[in-house]
C-alpha cells in the first residue's frame, strides 16, 4: 500500500504569488494513497528539508513528491534528503510549479487548478516508482589531453600534478601551439617564449606525462572512465631515441623554399626541420610532401651527414593502443585563410599581411629578428594601417562571432610599432573596441594617449596599389560617414579566429557536438563550460571560441579540475535513469526480436549485441543489450523500438501513462 507525502513550496514569493499554495497542499491530502501534505516557504532550505526527513520516518512514507522548482536545479537535494531518512532516493519525484506553472500563468483559479493536476500526475507516477540504485563504472586513471597549445599544456600540468598519468598528443612536431609565435602579450606584454618554454620543458620531463608529438588520435571508443584510444604516430623518420639534435641534417638538406609554418610563411624552411629553436622536442622531423628522396627517390644528404645514424626512411606510421579515463580536447584554433580577403588585396599584394604575420615580424625569433620590416622589399615602413574585424562580425562573409583577441592585439601590435620605429605613425580602422578583461580597457587606452596611436571608427571598403603606396579607403563613422584615405607603406589585418582544419572530423571521432562554425560545443554554456555532450569528454581553450590567453589557462585548469575529480575515486556512480532491454527469464524468452533500429538510432552509440546461447553453446537468439557506462537515458532507443521492449528506468510506459490517466480521470 502507498504511502505518499506531498511536500508544497512557496519558492519565497515564486510560486505563492499566483498559485495558492495552501489549497493545493490541502487538496493532495485527499489523493489516494497520500499519508501527509503540507506547505513550506522555502522547501530546499535545511528546515525544509528536516520537515521532508521527519515526514518520512513519522508516517512512514513509501514515496515522496516535493513540488517546487525545476528539478534540474534541486531534484539530487531532495533525493539526497530522502535516502538519508532511510528512503530510495528515487522513490522521490519532483514536480515543477514554477516554471511549468507559476512563472507562465496569472493569478486565477485555473493556475491553482494545473498546479493541483500536477501534483496528482506525479503522485499518481511515483505509486508506480522502483527503488533504484546508482550504477557503478570503474575508472582507468589516466587522462589524454589532445592538442599541445597553452591549453592542453596548463591541462596536462595541471592532471600530472595532481598525481595522475596523462597523454599528450600534439599533430604538430613540437607543442606551444599559436603562443610560441608570439612576440609579446597582452596587457603585460611580457616575453610569449619567456611564459612558455619552461611550462614546455616541464611538461618533456614530468614523469607523469607521455608526450606523442607528430601525432593524431585514429579512433575512440568506450566510455567515461573506460575509453580505448588509438593513436597514429606519424613516421618522423628520425629516431629521436639515438637523434641529437645537432643540426647537421637540416644544414646540409637542399630543399630549403618550402614555407615556414612558423613563420607564417614569412621565410623558408628545409625538408628535415626544426620548426622553432625553442621547439619541445628539439629533434628534427622529414616533410615526406617537400623531401627530394620521398618525391625523387635521390639525395639523402641529411642521412650521410647524420654521425648518431638517427635518419631512416623506411620508418612507417606506427598505431599505438591506450586505455584513459578521461579526455581533454584542447585543439586550439586557425586563423583565416589568405583568399578570404580579396578587397584587402591579401594575396596581391605582399605588404598586406595578418596579425600573425605581424607577430612573427615584431618576434627575436622571427625572420627578420624583431625589426619591423615590409615583406615586399625589407624597408622599414613609416606607416601602417591597421584593419579590425577583417572577417569577423560580418555576416556577408559568414562569420558572425567577434573573434574577441583582435581589439586587443591590433592595440598591442600598434604599440610594438610605435615603440620600434619612433618616427612611424599607425592607424587602426575598428568598429568597437572590446576591451572586456582586467586592466584591457587601461591597455587599449594607453596605445592611444600614450603611443599615439591613431583610431579611427569605420569599416574599411578597400585596399589598393598606387605609386608603391597601399591606399586604405574607407570611412570615419565619428565624423558622419566622411571618406578617409590614407597612403600606407603596410597594412595588417586583424583577421578572424576560425575552427581549426579536421575540427568536424575529431569531433565526429569523439561523438561530441559542434556548432555551425565547427567549434566543439559545451554541454551547457553556463552551468558545463567545459563538459561535452558525452561524458567524460572536456573542453578547453580556443577549440569551443576564440579566447586569450588568460580565460584559456583558467578553462584549461577548470577542465584538469574536472578530470582529477572524476580520478579521486576508484568507481563512478552515475544516475541509474538509464534504458534497459526486456530481459525475461530464461533470455530466450526476450521480446527483443534483434531488429537492431535501437543500434541504428542510438546517438551515444551504447547499444551493444549479446548472443543467447544454449547449454551446448550454440546460438539461439541475438538481442539489444544497453551499456550502462554509454547510455545517457535520451529515450531515442525506446521511440525506435517496433515491440516495446526498451524502457527507461524512472520513466517507463506504466509510470508515464499513470500520468496521462491521472489527468483523464480526474
Amino acid at each position: 500500500m502507498s504511502r505518499i507525502g506531498v511536500f508544497v513550496c512557496h519558492c519565497g514569493e515564486n510560486i505563492s504569488s499566483t498559485v495558492d499554495v495552501e489549497k493545493v497542499a490541502q487538496t493532495a491530502a485527499g489523493f489516494d494513497g497520500v499519508a501527509y501534505s503540507v506547505d513550506y516557504k522555502y522547501m530546499c532550505s535545511d528546515p525544509g528539508q528536516s520537515l521532508i526527513k521527519q515526514a518520512i520516518k513519522d508516517h512512514n512514507l513509501t514515496g515522496v513528491v516535493v513540488s517546487a522548482c525545476s528539478p534540474r536545479m534541486h531534484e539530487p537535494t531532495f533525493r539526497k534528503a530522502c535516502a538519508e531518512a532511510g528512503l530510495n532516493g528515487y522513490m522521490c519525484e519532483m514536480t515543477n510549479l514554477r516554471e511549468h506553472c507559476s512563472w507562465v500563468h496569472e493569478r486565477t483559479e485555473e493556475t491553482t487548478e494545473k498546479a493541483i493536476d500536477l501534483v496528482r500526475m506525479l503522485v499518481e507516477k511515483v505509486k508506480n516508482d522502483k527503488p533504484l540504485e546508482p550504477i557503478k563504472v570503474p575508472i582507468f586513471k589516466t587522462a589524454l589531453v589532445i592538442g599541445g597549445g597553452i591549453a592542453g599544456i596548463q591541462t596536462s600540468l595541471d592532471i600530472a600534478n595532481c598525481g595522475h598519468k596523462v597523454i599528450l598528443v600534439e599533430k604538430e612536431p613540437s607543442i606551444g601551439g599559436h603562443m610560441s609565435q608570439l612576440s609579446e602579450t597582452f596587457p603585460t606584454l611580457d616575453c610569449s617564449q619567456c611564459i612558455l618554454t619552461p611550462r614546455m620543458v616541464e611538461v618533456a620531463q614530468h614523469p607523469n606525462i607521455t608526450l606523442y608529438t607528430y601525432s593524431e588520435l585514429e579512433s575512440l571508443e568506450g566510455y567515461i572512465g573506460n575509453f580505448k584510444a588509438k593513436i597514429r604516430k606519424k613516421a618522423k623518420s628520425v629516431d629521436h631515441s639515438v637523434c641529437t639534435g645537432c643540426g647537421d641534417c637540416w644544414t646540409k638538406c637542399p630543399s630549403k623554399k618550402i614555407p615556414s609554418e612558423f613563420n607564417a610563411g614569412l621565410d623558408n624552411r628545409t625538408a628535415i626541420y626544426v620548426p622553432f629553436p625553442q621547439a619541445v622536442p628539439n629533434k628534427p622531423v622529414i616533410d615526406k610532401d617537400h623531401c627530394t628522396y620521398y618525391q625523387k627517390g635521390k639525395c639523402r644528404l641529411c642521412e650521410k651527414n647524420c654521425k648518431p645514424g638517427a635518419i631512416h626512411f623506411d620508418l612507417e606510421d606506427e598505431i599505438i593502443e591506450v586505455e584513459v579515463g578521461g579526455i581533454v580536447v584542447t585543439t586550439g584554433f586557425d586563423v583565416k585563410g589568405t583568399d578570404f580577403f580579396p578587397e584587402y588585396g591579401y594575396g596581391k599584394y605582399k605588404d598586406v599581411i595578418t596579425g600573425l604575420q605581424f607577430e612573427r615580424l615584431a618576434s627575436a625569433s622571427g625572420p627578420t629578428l624583431g625589426e619591423i620590416k615590409r615583406p615586399s622589399d625589407g624597408k622599414v615602413p613609416e606607416k601602417i594601417v591597421f584593419i579590425a574585424c577583417a572577417g569577423s562580425r560580418d555576416p556577408a562573409k559568414g562569420i558572425d562571432y567577434c573573434s574577441k583577441i583582435c581589439c586587443m592585439y591590433t592595440a598591442k601590435h600598434a604599440m610594438l610599432y610605435q615603440h620600434k620605429v619612433h618616427t612611424g605613425k599607425s592607424y587602426v580602422f575598428y568598429m568597437d573596441i572590446r576591451a572586456g578583461g582586467k586592466n584591457y580597457e587601461e591597455f587599449v587606452r594607453r596605445a592611444i594617449e600614450e603611443d599615439k596611436v591613431n583610431y579611427v571608427r569605420g569599416r574599411v571598403s578597400t585596399v589598393y596599389e598606387k605609386n608603391g603606396k597601399l591606399i586604405v579607403k574607407g570611412a570615419d563613422t565619428l565624423m558622419n560617414g566622411q571618406p578617409v584615405e590614407i597612403e600606407a607603406d603596410m597594412v595588417v589585418l586583424a583577421t578572424a579566429g576560425v575552427a581549426n582544419c579536421g575540427s568536424e572530423e575529431l569531433a565526429q571521432k569523439l561523438h561530441v557536438s559542434y556548432d555551425r562554425y565547427k567549434f566543439f560545443a559545451e554541454a551547457h554554456p553556463k552551468l558545463k563550460p567545459v563538459e561535452t555532450n558525452t561524458a567524460g569528454i572536456f573542453l578547453a581553450g580556443a577549440c569551443q571560441a576564440p579566447k586569450d590567453i588568460p580565460e584559456t589557462v583558467g578553462m584549461a585548469s577548470g577542465a584538469a579540475a574536472k578530470v582529477a575529480a572524476l580520478f579521486s575515486q576508484d568507481e563512478l556512480k552515475r544516475e541509474p535513469l538509464i534504458a534497459v532491454v526486456n530481459r525475461q527469464m530464461p533470455p530466450t524468452f526476450s521480446s527483443c526480436v534483434g531488429c537492431f533500429l535501437c543500434e541504428t538510432a542510438c546517438p551515444y552509440r551504447a547499444i551493444e549485441r549479446e548472443e543467447i546461447k544454449d547449454r551446448a553453446g550454440n546460438v539461439i537468439k541475438t538481442i539489444a543489450k544497453v551499456n550502462d557506462g554509454l547510455c545517457q537515458g535520451c529515450g531515442t532507443c525506446v521511440a525506435f523500438c517496433r515491440t516495446k521492449s526498451i524502457d527507461i528506468q524512472g520513466f517507463t510506459n506504466e509510470q508515464m501513462y499513470s500520468e496521462v490517466m491521472a489527468l483523464l480521470n480526474d
